[in-house]
């Protein structure tokens, strides 16, 4: 355009200058969508993995964790006839 009104050879060159940056301008503005765009699909690939690293490292503490002891019975306990029987029989 400033080329066709002032019809210098310095003008051309400007007018090309300046086409050649909206082009770039371009380039930029659409690498940066696709960019957007698969960092978005990233990010919904790794919710998902998140979730099961989570799940994942919660088993892996409740296996680490120390089996729980069980309690001592209190009070007596008597012993069966059969089993008493075979306690004192020589």
């Amino acid at each position: 355009m400033l080329s066709s009104v002032l019809r210098s050879e310095r003008a051309v060159q400007v007018n090309v200058a300046i086409m050649r940056a909206f082009v770039g301008l371009r380039r930029m503005i659409a690498t940066n969508e696709t960019l957007a765009r698969k960092l978005a699909e990233l990010e919904r690939r790794l919710e998902s993995h998140d979730e099961s690293i989570k799940s994942l490292f919660d088993a892996i503490r409740e296996l680490m964790a120390p089996p729980a002891k069980p309690k001592r019975e209190i009070g007596f306990h008597a012993i069966a006839k059969d089993r008493q029987q075979s306690r004192t029989a020589p």
